[in-house]
């Protein structure tokens, strides 16, 4: 027992030691941190200079005793000035120091692009920054590329000569070439750079490039297109079957851009002839087994054909009346379903609410499916909708083009109520401007909820053009050209033009310019200089020498509407007249002078100025001479025609005419050279000048000052690949000329209609454009001189 107690008073000892023990190091160790502190700080305070972190982690404890910044130490900058660097840490000389934005700062540094390391740390109170300043590249340079030039490939890189060389921009920009060469139908196209290290830090990139084989298209397959056949859609898709025909075109190569493209062109298509519910389920792209080209296959869901049900028009507005809306309104019940004519609806609507005062009218068209009656019934709500307006309009891309000559195009202004159809207008302008590749318009959000901002987006094309020429046409026989032209002078939108012609029948030096928008005002103005050389001798027995000048200027009265005036002064030189001559025409022989002014009126709503297919156009010419010179006369012209499609868009019908008179004042007659002749492409069947007055006894034409002229013609596909551009025409002429101021037993005139009916068939071929055309005069004058057969060849290279 006694040996047990003595046990637990030991072990009780020994516990009471132990925490004592504990307890006396503890305050020691406290007492020695403390002390251990006082003196770190005083070592601090003596030595000064000392390195107190040599890790970042070590800032971070030191940054707590608020250290003043005494000075920003930068090494390793060659280009890079040490003002900037300071500027992107954004921790001044005399700010306290902070770890958190140092850390920041070394960021901004490596966002910049300009720096391939940084590091940054505080030794004392001074920064220390070292940075690896990225190379700048100092050439560029692509091998092996013979399909695309280097033109056209330096455009799609980031990294150009003088730019920051960085890993990253590297690898963006061979896969951009990849992508180039891609959207050309090279898919097993390879790009390898080759950096080569020069001094100053500069770097020089090679690309090489094996370009490999083309892959075309194929085959193009649709599937569950029941209502029209693969040939019907062959035509409407813009990717087409490789084929030999098209080695002038790019549209077999693959590029699944177009892929996307042809879905929508497939939706319009259908949706416009009555297949509301048609969709695109998916399109395919399989390689062929020799891995040269692709196998396209869309698989589509036609649903069924609607009509039109029930049309109404529901207005927020009570001024706008019910009944003029109705007729606002393009879509009538029991047509066929057409969602273009829903959209011309809406285009319409808001036009109209626009005009009355509404800028903010919003036309929304909601649709009612009855599957079993297979009507779609419309309701176009008409509401107010947000008030925006436009805040900026900014213009990007145009590095030659002025900003001005963009802007000047634009049917609405910043500040004024955004309008979506003068914005898709304005949009129209600029293309047919001419000096654009692509021109995109996006609005893009403000920091004002009722604002936003109008981007424009170009990429330029080369507007400098030297252009050949050759052709042959009935009329003139074999022709060449050569002429030089800058649409876009020094970026002004100006227009410069020198043009030589020579041909079996004659020649012709032109020289033109044209300021789009004279004095900063919406009024084109340009001369003219010419000098023109005409043989005659087949159809009058003479030839004709003219050199003349003219000064115009246009502008635009509406939209639509232009009207233009211009003065002209020419000299008419007829010469080689000999005996053999009718009589009329040697009593004209020698030169004239004529000095005159007149003025057009033009209306034009046609979609297209050159190859129109829908719209009208109505045109009025006069001219008044005698403001000087010798020649005294009044001239009045009018032209007209109407294009409208039937049955399809391909098929297009033409209703073209025009006539005039001319007549002498002042007792004075009117001269050969100013007087009208009709014949060869204007009443086809007849020869050129074959239709009108004429000497019997020589059978020279005289020309006339009365005609007129109509055309109706029927143009159509032929069926063949669209590619191919074989296009045929039914069509029937009719005129007359009639009316001089000669006299005489041999004249040999008459007011009668004349009548051709023919075919034609035209090849927009790879060589430039050719057109036959095969007329029968079916009704004619005995003096008359007629041809079956017109040919007309033309191009340029």
């Amino acid at each position: 027992m006694f040996r047990f107690m003595r046990c637990v008073s030991l072990a009780f000892l020994l516990c009471q030691s132990l925490w004592f023990s504990t307890a006396f190091a503890t305050s020691i160790g406290r007492s020695a941190d403390k002390t251990s502190s006082l003196e770190s700080e005083k070592a601090s305070t003596d030595l000064g200079g000392l390195q107190m972190a040599e890790a970042r982690s070590e800032s971070v404890a030191v940054s707590s005793q608020r250290i003043k910044i005494a000075a920003i130490r930068v090494k390793g900058n060659q280009r890079i000035e040490k003002s900037t660097i300071e500027n992107y840490l954004a921790m001044p000389v005399g700010s306290d120091f902070d770890d958190a934005k140092l850390s920041e700062g070394v960021k901004h540094l490596y966002e910049t692009g300009l720096f391939g390391d940084v590091d940054a740390r505080l030794r004392g109170d001074e920064v220390e920054v070292t940075v690896v300043e990225n190379p700048v590249v100092s050439q560029v340079s692509f091998e092996g590329n013979k399909r695309i030039e280097d033109d056209k490939l330096l455009p799609e890189i980031k990294l150009t000569p003088r730019s920051v060389y960085t890993k990253s921009k590297l690898q963006a920009d061979v896969k951009r070439l990849q992508e180039v060469y891609r959207q050309h139908g090279r898919y097993a196209v390879k790009v390898e750079p080759k950096i080569i290290n020069k001094d100053q830090n500069r770097v020089d990139l090679v690309y090489e490039i094996e370009e490999g084989p083309k892959a075309n298209v194929d085959q193009i397959l649709f599937v569950g297109n029941k209502h029209f056949s693969d040939n019907r859609l062959l035509g409407i898709v813009s990717t087409k079957e490789s084929h030999w025909y098209r080695f002038f075109s790019s549209t077999d190569t693959y590029d699944p851009d177009r892929l996307s493209f042809d879905k929508e062109l497939l939706r319009k298509f259908y949706v416009q002839r009555g297949y509301a519910d048609f969709q695109v389920v998916s399109v395919t792209s399989d390689l062929n087994p020799k891995q040269d080209g692709f196998i396209v296959t869309y698989t589509v869901d036609e649903g069924i054909k609607y009509n039109f049900g029930d049309i109404s028009v529901n207005s927020a507005f009570k001024n706008l009346e019910k009944n003029k809306l109705m007729e606002k309104v393009k879509t009538k019940k029991g047509q066929l379903f057409d969602a273009k004519q829903v959209e011309k609806s809406v285009d319409s609507l808001v036009e109209y609410a626009t005009d009355h005062g509404y800028a903010f009218a919003d036309v929304d068209p909601q649709y009612k499916r009855d599957a079993k009656a297979r009507t779609v019934s419309v309701v176009y709500q008409i509401k107010e909708g947000p008030k925006v307006y436009v805040n900026r309009i900014d213009i990007n891309g145009n590095n030659r083009t002025l900003d001005k000559v963009v802007r000047r195009e634009f049917r609405i202004q910043e500040g004024d109520p955004y309008n979506a159809e003068q914005i898709r207008r304005s949009k129209e302008r600029i293309q047919n401007l001419a000096f654009f590749e692509r021109v995109n318009v996006d609005n893009k959000p403000t920091q004002y909820p009722d604002k936003v901002d109008i981007d424009v987006n170009v990429k330029e094309k080369s507007t400098g053009e030297l252009t050949f020429g050759a052709g042959y046409s009935t009329t003139d026989g074999i022709v060449g050209n050569v002429s030089i032209r800058e649409r876009n002078l020094l970026g002004k939108g100006q227009d410069l033009k020198l043009s030589f012609e020579r041909g079996q029948r004659g020649m012709q030096i032109d020289l033109g310019f044209t300021e789009p928008y004279f004095m900063d005002r919406n009024i084109a103005a340009g001369f003219d200089v010419f000098k023109i050389s005409r043989d005659n001798t087949d159809e009058s027995s003479y030839s004709i020498d003219t050199v003349g000048g003219t000064l115009r200027a246009s502008y635009d009265i509406t939209e639509y509407l232009t009207h233009s005036v211009h003065y002209s002064l020419r000299k008419d030189d007829i010469q080689d007249v000999n005996a053999a001559s009718s009589v009329f025409v040697q009593a004209q022989q020698g030169e004239h002078t004529t000095s005159s002014i007149g003025h057009t009126l033009m209306y034009d709503k046609r979609d297209s100025k050159f190859n129109p297919s829908k719209g009208y156009y109505l045109r009025l010419n006069q001219e008044f001479a005698g403001v000087g010179g010798d020649g005294q006369f009044i001239r009045n012209e009018l032209r007209t025609g109407v294009f409208f499609p039937v049955l399809t868009d391909d098929v297009v019908f033409k209703l073209v005419g025009k006539g005039g008179n001319i007549f002498g004042w002042g007792g004075e007659d009117v001269r050969l050279s100013d007087r009208f002749f009709v014949g060869g492409q204007q009443v086809r069947g007849f020869k050129s000048s074959g239709v009108g007055p004429r000497d019997s006894a020589t059978a020279d034409a005289l020309g006339g000052n009365n005609y007129y002229v109509g055309t109706t013609e029927l143009e159509f596909p032929l069926g063949t690949p669209d590619e191919l551009g074989l296009r045929g025409a039914i069509f029937v002429d009719a005129g007359s000329l009639w009316g001089t101021d000669d006299s005489g037993a041999t004249l040999q005139d008459s007011n009668s209609l004349r009548v051709s009916v023919g075919a034609g068939l035209a090849w927009s071929s790879p060589l430039g454009p050719i057109r036959i055309d095969l007329a029968e005069a079916i009704k004619k004058e005995d003096f008359d001189e007629t041809e079956l057969i017109r040919f007309n060849f033309g191009t340029q290279f």
